[in-house]
């Protein structure tokens, strides 16, 4: 771990990639050093396109940089720069290392495979309702340098994701959080061990007055603890302990195996800051969850539609299927590399299963022959034969779940792109068949 947090200051540096956190980190440092710009999409127009501005690659490699900073979304094995970057992988870092080298702001930093969006989210609702002066950041919220107006008490809930880890040098965060960890990025991190030590990251920067919390009971999480010994004070989160509370909460939203696990380290973390109960009762009894993740798009006596778009993974879907009954299980996209339903056979007979795309043949390899597949290449005749199905049913609380537990980019720029489509055609299928469904 680098020591000087002075390290950006007066620097020639490199931002690669302009998306919100590039563009935020050129603003933030385009008076504190001397930077210069770089993307992949020459065509990509910024807005303020500096002078700085390089669009020749030649350009680049005879240039001597002190730092790089690169964008999340950079691998540095697979992008424009990859010869120039793998030479000078010591000076790359991320904008959370220039976030932390500036700033020394309590911060509570949320990783981990599924749930990472949800539980900060709840974190920061809670910590906004009892006065505290708190901000979301990272992979959720605005980008961590594009903050203002903040003080030494300003409290940062930061959602970090493997890929804004995986070349950080520099930052730690006074709170950590591990929710779980399953495989996933692997095409990005190359096998799963990248992936855990991306991850662990959070854990290796913090300091012995620092706290970390992660799962109990996870295998991969586990094993990685036995694997070396870290400073922070381990706190192992119990999610059978969140049932104490969940007796108080009249939220169906924390029912799901999901939720309940993101609900007991938000519960054991609002120990550890000795926040007000009763004001926590009240803010998790409002707390409505994040468009396309589990979100309930329509709900009657008869029917329930969830809009998950946000799955893209077995493992994420999983957790709400284990709580369902009589579902119309919707799947597709660009399935995960080694991914696999571990679902017990005792679950899978309460869903019918539909797979949309082209990836329906590796889905059902994936899925290992544990449930019946029908598949078809677009969303809108799936649902055109579930709502067939419905109407000749004496229907008994019916649940439609889009969950496709794969990447959307085989159609679809974003899970929210994919996400806001499904919504539009169930708007068209509940105008067209609402008198089934009264």
């Amino acid at each position: 771990m680098i020591n000087n947090k002075n390290i950006f200051l007066k620097k020639k540096i490199l931002i690669y990639g302009l998306g919100k956190s590039g563009i935020s980190s050129y603003k933030f440092l385009k008076n504190k050093a001397k930077v210069y710009l770089f993307d992949d999409d020459a065509k990509k127009k910024f807005k303020y396109q500096p002078k700085q501005w390089i669009s020749n690659i030649k350009k680049i490699s005879k240039n001597k940089f002190d730092i790089i900073i690169i964008s999340p979304g950079i691998d540095i094995l697979n992008c424009k720069l990859s010869e120039f970057l793998k030479k000078n992988e010591s000076k790359i870092f991320t904008d959370l290392d220039v976030f932390y080298s500036f700033y020394k702001n309590k911060s509570i930093t949320i990783t981990g495979t599924n749930g990472k969006s949800t539980t900060a989210k709840i974190l920061y609702d809670i910590l906004s309702d009892q006065n505290y002066d708190c901000r979301l950041i990272g992979n959720i919220g605005n980008p961590a340098l594009s903050e203002k107006k903040f003080t030494k008490n300003t409290i940062f809930v930061i959602e970090a994701s493997s890929y804004q880890l995986e070349y950080s040098q520099l930052f730690t965060s006074k709170y950590s959080v591990i929710l779980n960890i399953s495989p996933d990025h692997i095409e990005r991190h190359r096998n799963l061990k990248n992936y855990i030590n991306a991850k662990f990251k959070l854990l290796n920067f913090q300091s012995k007055e620092s706290i970390a919390f992660v799962k109990k009971n996870d295998v991969l999480i586990n094993k990685k603890l036995k694997s070396k010994k870290y400073n922070p004070k381990i706190i192992r989160v119990d999610l059978k302990k969140a049932n104490k509370i969940i007796k108080q909460l009249k939220n169906k939203y924390f029912l799901s195996s999901g939720n309940l696990e993101n609900l007991s380290f938000v519960l054991k973390i609002s120990e550890t800051l000795n926040l007000n109960g009763k004001k926590l009762i009240k803010t998790l009894n409002r707390f409505k969850g994040l468009k396309y993740r589990q979100q309930i798009i329509y709900e009657n006596k008869n029917l329930t539609i969830i809009n998950d778009s946000k799955s893209t993974s077995f493992a994420s879907s999983e957790n709400l299927l284990k709580n369902l009954k009589n579902v119309y299980w919707i799947l597709g996209g660009i399935p995960k590399k080694g991914d696999q339903l571990n679902l017990p056979k005792k679950y899978c007979k309460n869903f019918k299963t539909f797979i949309f795309g082209n990836n329906h043949k590796e889905f059902k390899k994936n899925i290992k022959n544990k449930i019946t597949l029908k598949h078809s290449k677009y969303l809108k005749d799936i649902l055109n034969e579930i709502f067939f199905d419905l109407k000749d049913k004496n229907l008994k609380k019916i649940i439609i779940l889009f969950s496709p537990a794969g990447a959307s980019f085989d159609s679809f720029k974003n899970f929210e792109e994919r996400g806001e489509y499904f919504n539009q055609l169930i708007k068209k299928f509940l105008n067209a068949k609402q008198q089934l469904f009264i």
